[in-house]
């Protein structure tokens, strides 16, 4: 079980948490422009990768909020929790 830090209620358990997938995917600015291969790349392609990842969570049976969190695939430790409006911490740095 994974111990997860909610910015607004501290330590959790993960079965209190949901799980929303990569994050920091950007929108294409003009949606009408892209070709459908575009498209089809942004809504389904994502990353999975062994190691660092970058991922949104919701504190479903909290308060509700949703978060990032950069968690390690292989060993599942937790190296950083961040807002959704927080820069996304580079790969090895501080905090990370």
């Amino acid at each position: 079980m994974i111990r997860i830090e909610c910015p607004w209620c501290g330590p959790r358990s993960e079965a209190e948490f949901t799980c929303g997938g990569q994050s920091h995917i950007v929108r294409p600015a003009d949606p009408a422009a892209v070709s459908d291969r575009e498209w089809a790349q942004y809504l389904y392609q994502r990353d999975n990768p062994k190691g660092l990842h970058y991922e949104r969570w919701r504190h479903t049976f909290g308060c509700r909020q949703w978060f990032n969190v950069a968690r390690d695939t292989v060993t599942h430790e937790i190296r950083a929790v961040y807002r959704m409006t927080d820069l996304k911490p580079a790969p090895g740095g501080e905090g990370v």
